[in-house]
């Protein structure tokens, strides 16, 4: 057989053969990559922009204020009348020989509760329901406004006869009934919590929950504190 038509043989029967080889011995060809998206296209999804994110949260906000309950209301008017109490009786202890033990603890809870006195008034503001105002009148603190409460089912509440048997208290006698009272004072804050947290719908607001769990953690380590006080203090009758 004539050289050149061996040769175009050969080539003919290679032909085939190199174009089925690829990388690795792939026996087809890859798919080509995908084209890049199109900018134009207004079905891709675009970050959002800080008013849409401020519109959302704004939106968010306005819809926990609209899940309060009935429940709440109350809770958060009793505990307001609740508090003042406890700041009443804690401005006692400067003017009537408490011990320096004593003064401290009163001036953390004035100070604290105060301070909550405050946030619960703003939630009621904030949601357009009737917010008790506070007036001293001499040594009292007397809460006017807001929703109707009822003192006497209010659990910890003391009564005006404890309140003036602590106000002629002096010395020993003030710190020993101070803890005493103040503890029973505390221990009804932890059960307005539980009565509000067993109360159906109730504390699904996201501030009256986180605050009423505040409160109950914070009264029943006052709690704690208080009893470890009363303990150590010398029996009745015993010299200052």
């Amino acid at each position: 057989m004539p050289r050149s038509k061996c040769s175009l043989m050969i080539v003919t029967l290679l032909v085939p053969l190199l174009a089925g080889c690829g990388t690795g011995g792939a026996t087809q060809a890859e798919d080509p990559a995908p084209p890049p998206p199109d900018p134009s296209d207004e079905s891709a999804e675009a970050p959002l922009s800080d008013a849409e994110i401020e519109a959302l949260y704004r939106e968010r906000v306005e819809e926990s204020r609209t899940r309060f309950t009935e429940a709440d209301v109350r809770f958060m008017t009793d505990m307001i009348h609740h508090h003042a109490q406890a700041v009443e009786i804690s401005r006692f202890a400067p003017d009537r020989g408490a011990s320096r033990q004593i003064r401290t603890l009163a001036a953390r809870i004035i100070n604290a509760q105060q301070d909550e006195i405050e946030t619960m008034r703003r939630w009621l503001e904030d949601r357009d329901q009737p917010v008790p105002e506070l007036h001293e009148e001499g040594d009292r603190v007397m809460v006017r406004g807001g929703a109707p409460v009822d003192m006497g089912e209010m659990p910890g509440m003391l009564s005006r006869e404890q309140i003036e048997r602590l106000k002629a208290a002096r010395g020993r006698e003030f710190d020993r009934l101070f803890l005493t009272f103040m503890i029973e004072h505390h221990e009804g804050a932890v059960t307005m919590v539980r009565e509000l947290f067993g109360t159906d719908g109730a504390g699904q607001d996201e501030d009256v929950f986180r605050f009423a769990s505040d409160v109950q953690v914070d009264q029943a380590t006052e709690v704690d504190r208080m009893q470890q006080m009363l303990e150590a203090m010398p029996p009745s009758g015993g010299g200052r």
